[in-house]
């Protein structure tokens, strides 16, 4: 499952309070003032960890805190600062704040870190001549993760187009394939090697007209090819159910320039499925005559033509 939004609540550490003491004996019967200061709070600290794929985790555990300071004692002894909390999240993560909306961080590669909450810092204790204070308040922010998949290569298309099954045919991604719209719900992951070289395919859920506006699964599932290097466009060239390859193609094209000019603006490998029906041949001919780009070819149930168009692909993101 991908969980790919997520709200959650963050609190830094309070600062420790300050000590009031006073050192007497014999010789000092006033008293002299040796009362440490607090410690200060451990501060919340994002990571990014390249093992995690999902924000499944933050809709179990919503609530974060770091260690507050320990006071401060006598003998001018300051107290433990609190320790830094450490939250994990995967490659292609945003951070924002639901206070104002902005944009705390973009985090994209792995063991980026990034400060959001601020422990309070530490009371001063009465040895500075004064009276000895309380520690601040740690930082406490509401936050709202969102994930943009990061993947080499984005596959979309239509609807039953066959996207599920290429991925489930070159990697090891397992990605629910039936004979109906709409069987893949979310982008799915899988890593191939081609010529020694692994890249990261994502099956994108079916893209329909209308898609940049929300309609079917929509601007949902758009916003994760933003972080791919190139697209493979995939169209069915059995033409069934009363559809038509090139009207797909052009529909397809358009929803990514509505969305956005620079997702439109992305490399594209074109792969024609579904080849290993009987006519899809006289369909191919038809539409390329009607595209001013190299089409490959292929049928992702038998693998015919795969490796030729998996050898574009390295091509092209590199």
């Amino acid at each position: 499952m991908l969980i790919d939004q997520a709200k959650i609540h963050v609190k830094a550490g309070d600062g420790g309070k300050g000590c009031t003491s006073f050192y007497r004996d014999r010789s000092v019967r006033k008293g002299k003032p040796n009362g440490g200061d607090g410690g200060d709070g451990g501060d919340i600290i994002f990571k990014v960890d390249k093992n995690i794929r999902t924000l499944l985790d933050f809709q179990y555990n919503r609530h974060f805190k770091a260690s507050g300071g320990s006071h401060g004692s006598s003998n001018n002894k300051k107290g433990h600062s609190g320790t830094d909390l450490y939250i994990r999240v995967p490659p292609g993560t945003i951070i924002r704040d639901v206070a104002t909306g902005f944009v705390l961080r973009d985090l994209k590669d792995a063991g980026e870190e990034v400060r959001v909450a601020v422990g309070g810092r530490g009371g001063r204790g009465n040895s500075k001549k004064s009276l000895a204070t309380a520690g601040e308040k740690g930082e406490e922010k509401k936050l709202e993760l969102e994930l943009k998949l990061i993947a080499d290569v984005g596959i979309i298309g239509y609807p039953n187009v066959g996207k599920s099954t290429l991925i489930s045919h070159i990697s090891r991604a397992k990605s629910k394939i039936a004979n109906y719209p709409f069987t893949t719900k979310a982008p799915v992951l899988g890593m191939v090697r081609i010529n020694e070289v692994d890249l990261t395919f994502a099956d994108m859920p079916g893209l329909i007209e209308g898609a940049h506006k929300g309609r079917g699964l929509g601007d949902e599932f758009l916003r994760h090819i933003e972080r791919t290097k190139i697209l493979l466009h995939m169209v069915d060239m059995a033409q069934r159910e009363g559809r038509d390859a090139f009207s797909d193609y052009e529909s397809i094209n358009r929803e990514l320039s509505l969305y956005a000019r620079h997702v439109a603006k992305k490399p594209q490998v074109l792969a024609c499925n579904k080849m290993d029906l009987p006519q899809a041949g006289d369909n191919l001919d038809k539409f390329r005559k009607k595209i001013d780009k190299k089409a490959f070819p292929i049928s992702a149930i038998t693998g015919e033509g795969v490796k030729e168009l998996l050898d574009e692909i390295q091509k092209n993101c590199y």
